[in-house]
């Protein structure tokens, strides 16, 4: 059911590539990457790697009390990364091609997050 819904997030974004679910423990529950992608080779290693920096942001909004973060994007030269905290224990994320439509990746992520959450529970 997972592989189902990030497939469908990374297939209706245009430049979506890959698409994965993980615990912030950096153990991937799974993950979707395109197949005729050229530039993600390795999506859990992203989501690993990533998993630690979402842990410092969300640390950081409490310190501010800004409040629970709830989204990040990373843009790079070669890739975006837009990223959908889901509770404590878990995020969703999607990596898209440089010039792919981020909006979109995070309006279905903020919709997919909802299915993927109930099926975790």
């Amino acid at each position: 059911m997972f592989r189902e819904v990030l497939q469908e997030v990374v297939e209706r974004t245009e430049g979506g590539v890959a698409g994965l679910l993980m615990g912030f423990d950096g153990i991937p529950v799974d993950h979707y990457v395109r197949d005729d992608s050229s530039g993600i080779t390795d999506v859990e290693t992203v989501g690993m790697e990533f998993s630690v920096i979402l842990k410092d942001i969300r640390k950081a909004a409490e310190l501010l009390e800004a409040g629970g973060a709830t989204e990040v994007a990373v843009q790079a030269e070669h890739m975006t990364t837009v990223m959908r905290l889901l509770n404590e224990e878990y995020f969703v994320a999607v990596t898209l091609e440089p010039t792919g439509n981020y909006g979109k990746a995070r309006f279905l992520l903020r919709t997919a997050g909802s299915k993927l959450l109930s099926e975790l529970t």
